[in-house]
């Protein structure tokens, strides 16, 4: 009798998986990941074939104590290409080092495409097939469209369903118990907001009538109306968190959707969103996903170690996500392991875009058609919700010409008249001594810049009691902290003087008598005046918003033609903020941009060429120019949970709860926080601030460092 195959031998050689009992449990996990989309007899295959490798004397000697580095997944996608089954082949090749380009015919085994794997010589594992037996129905999806593009997305689906089925097996191996399911039901969930909208019922105040009124008809339309693409036009001060919370919920409950999916824009704070979703629904509901660690398996020294760090990925099995815009975009366009988890848990979800006119324009087409996707073959119901809509109709038409876009917001004009709280006022150029001085003199103010050297400026020359500054700079913990701070001064009539960066504009709610915004996008410049007057305590024109240049400055490049485009609307327009000027302003930037700005990386051309470049793609689509990388601040509770780092603890728990402590740093910045001596690695993803006279609590890291000496320019 031959000895068994294992896939698994734990740690201490007491417990053992074999090879047929890995494959068939990931397969019937990853069968039922793609059941939402119709993918389950492909992701069956894919799960029975990917570790059919580890039947190879070489591996067996490996997972038993030996030197043997064998390649095993690439035995898998050989079968499968062999069967003529390339989508299948793309994820089994992948499952461990990513997704791979598919290379061309002259491609040589030793090239890394799935080209050049599939004719490599590989170990024999010839006994695979006395396990296992493959599913005879092997069938594509018929509603996948047949296009390069959809079959590429379709293929990233599959390959995450495998590569959550299989790390999901493998960490219940490991663990000895299979991971349990804490979350409370969509019917619960929904319950749950009843009892916390209960109460505004019977609204005392007209104000309360109207978002009341709103809250309603997001219920309503959410148990009456079809999966598909919405938008969810609220003006600030409207309660659009807790109403595109309620459609989500509503229509979750009435189509059985899975999840609630909130995207933040990636320069905003989240953990508003997410303290508010928590209140409403319980925090173990609420996964507020700010981790930017990403662990790979590199399958040739997969040690027991890098296993656990990989499992500590997050795969967003929560019932209610709150995440940022450069997470879920850049996930969905990724080609690694850690990235792709979590994508299949998207499909029959609710995706609230919040801002979704904070897409930049350089990745606007790759987004629109990803959003496509989503709501045509998954399931997703998406929603684009914001006070100052992107004008994306024009884009959706061209993307996806049969896909309709549907307002549930009733009458958003008449909306918009009802809601105007503020008088917009445009100044002459100041100076940043005199912008100051106006900010120092008054008693309750908001003032935001472009730049966060401004922001740190202008909170320096404030009076030092009642005064703010808020930028990414600052962790979120610090971030929340200041907020709560201001809230309590705002509200006992106490002097705050806030300035800050654009993150305070995304959904931040606060409330400012007067308000200042450096010139900047209409959108920006609108979203600054929602945190003025919100409450609508006074008069439109007892409530200015004062647009300003700063003298001696150039705008930064980024915005250049936001700014040309709000000039351009400033000259066409009589009233700014109106709908109709909104919907011009994002007409008219996107035609300054030029067409080909909407992807500016050719991510779309390259995929509709058929030569489905997975790796090329992941290695070059971001969201923004620039990829940070996050530096942990040992403050607070925050010190405590470094220590565990220290200690080799990586797990979903601790990267959760280190989020609130993680600041996202430009290549330059870490660069010269690096050079200075202030930054610790622990391994190849995480690094901690070594010196805390580089971060204050007040302003955050220190934007320039000289010889380990911070100094706040």
């Amino acid at each position: 009798m031959a000895a068994p195959y294992y896939a698994h031998i734990s740690k201490d050689g007491s417990r053992t998986q074999t090879v047929r009992a890995h494959l068939e449990n990931t397969a019937a996990l990853a069968a039922a990941f793609a059941a939402p989309f119709s993918g389950e007899e492909q992701a069956r295959l894919a799960g029975l074939l990917h570790d059919i490798g580890k039947y190879s004397g070489a591996f067996q000697r490996r997972i038993r104590g030996g030197r043997d580095r064998p390649d095993h997944s690439t035995a898998g996608a050989q079968e499968a290409y062999r069967i003529r089954q390339p989508e299948v082949a793309f994820a089994v090749a992948g499952h461990h080092g990513g997704l791979p380009d598919m290379g061309g015919k002259m491609d040589a085994p030793q090239n890394a495409t799935l080209s050049g794997r599939v004719k490599r010589t590989v170990e024999p594992y010839d006994h695979w097939q006395e396990d296992i037996s493959l599913p005879k129905e092997q069938q594509r999806p018929l509603a996948i469209p047949s296009d390069s593009v959809s079959t590429a997305f379709y293929i990233r689906m599959l390959f995450s369903c495998l590569v959550d089925a299989d790390y999901l097996d493998t960490e219940a191996f490991m663990n000895g118990a299979v991971r349990t399911n804490p979350y409370a039901t969509m019917p619960e969930l929904y319950r749950r907001l009843e009892q916390y909208i209960a109460r505004w019922q019977s609204p005392e105040s007209v104000l309360n009538q109207r978002r009341n009124d709103i809250l309603q008809a997001c219920l309503r339309c959410g148990a009456a109306a079809k999966k598909g693409l919405y938008t969810l036009t609220v003006p600030t001060g409207g309660g659009k968190t807790v109403s595109s919370l309620a459609f989500a919920l509503s229509m979750a409950c009435a189509k059985q959707m899975q999840r609630i999916i909130y995207v933040i824009p990636y320069t905003s704070i989240i953990d508003q969103t997410a303290d508010t979703f928590t209140k409403i629904l319980g925090p173990e509901n609420v996964l507020e996903h700010h981790s930017g660690v990403y662990y790979e398996i590199d399958e040739e020294h997969a040690t027991p170690e890098a296993q656990r760090k990989a499992l500590a990925v997050e795969n967003w099995d929560a019932p209610v996500v709150v995440t940022t815009a450069v997470q879920f975009f850049e996930s969905l366009y990724a080609n690694r392991t850690s990235r792709c988890r979590k994508l299949h848990n998207i499909a029959n979800s609710v995706v609230i875009f919040d801002e979704a006119q904070s897409i930049p324009t350089t990745v606007l087409m790759p987004c629109v058609s990803a959003i496509a996707q989503l709501v045509q073959s998954y399931g997703v119901t998406a929603v684009l919700c914001t006070a100052t809509q992107p004008a994306l109709g024009p884009l959706f038409a061209q993307i996806a010409p049969g896909l309709s876009m549907q307002e549930i917001c009733p009458d958003p004009a008449g909306q918009y008249s009802f809601f105007r709280r503020t008088e917009l006022r445009f100044l002459d150029e100041l100076s940043q001594e005199l912008l100051g001085e106006r900010l120092a003199d008054a008693k309750r103010v908001l003032c935001v810049v472009n730049r966060r050297k401004t922001a740190q400026e202008l909170y320096g020359s404030l009076p030092e009691e009642g005064s703010y500054c808020l930028t990414t700079l600052l962790c979120p913990a610090n971030r929340k902290q200041l907020l709560e701070e201001i809230r309590a001064r705002l509200a006992d009539g106490l002097p705050c003087r806030v300035v800050s960066t654009s993150l305070i504009e995304a959904g931040v709610d606060i409330d400012f008598p007067i308000a200042y915004r450096e010139l900047a996008g209409l959108d920006s410049i609108l979203q600054t005046a929602g945190r003025c007057n919100r409450e609508g305590k006074s008069s439109a024109e007892e409530s200015p918003v004062y647009i300003f240049r700063l003298g001696g400055q150039q705008p930064p490049k980024m915005i250049e033609m936001n700014i040309d485009a709000t000039n351009r609307v400033l000259r066409d327009c009589e009233d700014p903020a109106s709908p109709e000027a909104i919907e011009r302003y994002f007409t008219f930037y996107r035609r300054l941009a030029g067409e080909g700005q909407l992807d500016r990386q050719h991510i779309l051309p390259r995929l509709r060429s058929g030569e489905f470049p997975f790796a090329s793609i992941g290695e070059t689509f971001h969201l923004i120019d620039q990829i940070t990388r996050t530096v942990y601040i040992p403050i607070g509770d925050g010190a405590a949970l470094i220590q565990r780092l220290h200690e080799g603890e990586r797990s979903r728990s601790l990267f959760h709860q280190l989020g609130l402590y993680g600041v996202n740093v430009y290549p330059d910045h870490l660069k010269a926080l690096d050079l200075a001596g202030l930054l610790e690695q622990l391994d190849e993803e995480i690094l901690v601030l070594r010196d805390l006279s580089a971060y204050n609590q007040r302003t955050g890291l220190a934007l320039t460092v000289d010889s380990g000496n911070p100094l706040f320019q």
